[in-house]
């Protein structure tokens, strides 16, 4: 679980984070959809991690800046809870648990890369 997100929950902050590679997945109606990896990501007042990675859609916002390996950028978004793990009521089974993720994505900005590990 991402504990320090969980003490921010519903709120928009700005985040920074170092791009990884674009990936892919098939969404809800079935068809395939890029998807972007971030690493390191950190809250940009507090310099913390918070998360050692995240996946979002490779919205306009990230295609605007021209992303590369290893680029830093700075966003703001917003924090939200989910469940993740697997369900099947039919069987009785729940392992699923809570969770925090950066929803919403907005003021993509390209930053110089402070050392930051990939």
């Amino acid at each position: 679980m991402r504990k320090l997100l969980a003490k921010e929950s519903g709120e928009r902050k700005r985040f920074k984070a170092t791009f990884v590679r674009v990936g892919k997945k098939v969404n809800f109606k079935g068809y395939s959809e890029d998807t972007i990896l971030l690493k390191a990501v950190t809250d940009a007042e507090t310099n913390q991690v918070v998360t050692d990675h995240i996946w979002f859609t490779y919205s306009k916002g990230f295609e605007k800046i021209g992303l590369t390996e290893g680029m830093g950028i700075e966003f703001e978004a917003r924090v939200k809870e989910y469940r993740k793990g697997y369900v099947n009521k039919r069987a009785g089974i729940n392992n699923s648990a809570k969770d925090y993720k950066l929803s919403h994505p907005t003021k993509i900005n390209a930053i110089k890369n402070e050392s930051t590990p990939i």
